[in-house]
């Protein structure tokens, strides 16, 4: 299968990201999902067959079934060119690849944190539980087994970094950086974004273990931006593997990242190339969570 690792479009791109490419048209952007993909802050020199367009297309899914609960960016996606048409500048030119991996949004103020939700420990949750008996700084009870799940979901938030590793956030932190009261919506808008996608995966046999969640303001309201709850931005779990105890089966990349470390990458540039069993497992994880969340095959 073919990939697209960047974007090449006659009106200048306002940001390349790790994974989107984003264009400005005014009063609005054009967000891309390509297939690349990154790990440890390093995007890989391959792309994952098919993942721009899960990502694109899950984050639609989302952003619909969860704006009863809090607003967003989102304004429409793409099924052919025609429509797609019908939002761009008339004189810009739509190549094919658009269809399915673009949407048009609103503009939004960024609010500079990644907001993290967890309710299972895994990842870096995990190592740092082991090690000091807390998550994200917050004493945990004793005993808590690796992919346990946790008596509520925590929100464990970090700095938006733009290169380099997102910082950890405690509650003081994150008050001095947004203020007390948007400090207290994200929390609770992000918690319950969760705990609604959470109870909806494990009905299609998914358990969402962790994600995280981009917000802004859109005419001074708190919007959800970017992408959500894809298998980028989660840990998406087989509900019907699932055991305390040990790493999860899974739909997103943590193979990946497995198998990076397991390669003995030290992890400095340059990043090694994927084997290709490992890019194309990965794209059937990615659209394996698409079908069982949306209940039908990704369109290309």
């Amino acid at each position: 299968m073919s990939v697209i690792l960047e974007t090449r479009l006659d009106v200048p791109v306002t940001y390349r990201g790790k994974v989107r490419d984003t264009y400005d048209l005014g009063d609005k952007l054009l967000l891309i999902a390509t297939d690349r993909i990154s790990a440890f802050d390093y995007i890989l020199p391959c792309g994952i067959p098919d993942k721009g367009l899960v990502l694109n297309q899950l984050s639609s899914f989302w952003f619909d079934k969860t704006k009863h609960i809090a607003p967003n960016h989102f304004i429409a996606a793409f099924s052919t060119i025609a429509l797609l048409k019908t939002l761009l500048p008339a004189q810009m030119k739509t190549p094919a690849y658009l269809v399915g991996r673009s949407m048009i949004v609103r503009k939004a103020d960024r609010v500079p944190i990644e907001a993290v939700v967890r309710s299972y420990i895994s990842g870096s949750a995990w190592a740092e539980y082991q090690k000091l008996g807390t998550i994200s700084g917050m004493p945990q009870p004793r005993g808590i087994k690796e992919s346990q799940k946790l008596p509520q979901p925590l929100f464990t938030p970090t700095t938006k970094a733009d290169t380099g590793h997102d910082l950890p956030l405690n509650k003081m932190g994150l008050e001095d950086l947004v203020g007390k009261s948007l400090a207290r919506d994200l929390e609770e808008k992000s918690i319950a974004i969760y705990q609604f996608a959470h109870d909806y995966g494990l009905s299609r046999g998914i358990i969402i273990a962790d994600t995280k969640l981009e917000f802004g303001f859109i005419d001074r309201k708190l919007a959800l931006i970017d992408e959500l709850l894809t298998p980028d931005s989660s840990r998406f779990w087989d509900a019907t593997k699932y055991g305390i105890g040990q790493s999860q089966p899974s739909y997103d990349k943590q193979p990946v990242r497995d198998w990076l470390t397991d390669s003995g990458w030290n992890q400095e540039p340059p990043p090694p190339m994927l084997p290709k069993k490992i890019i194309e497992e990965t794209s059937e994880r990615y659209r394996m969570a698409y079908k069982k969340l949306v209940g039908r095959e990704i369109q290309r």
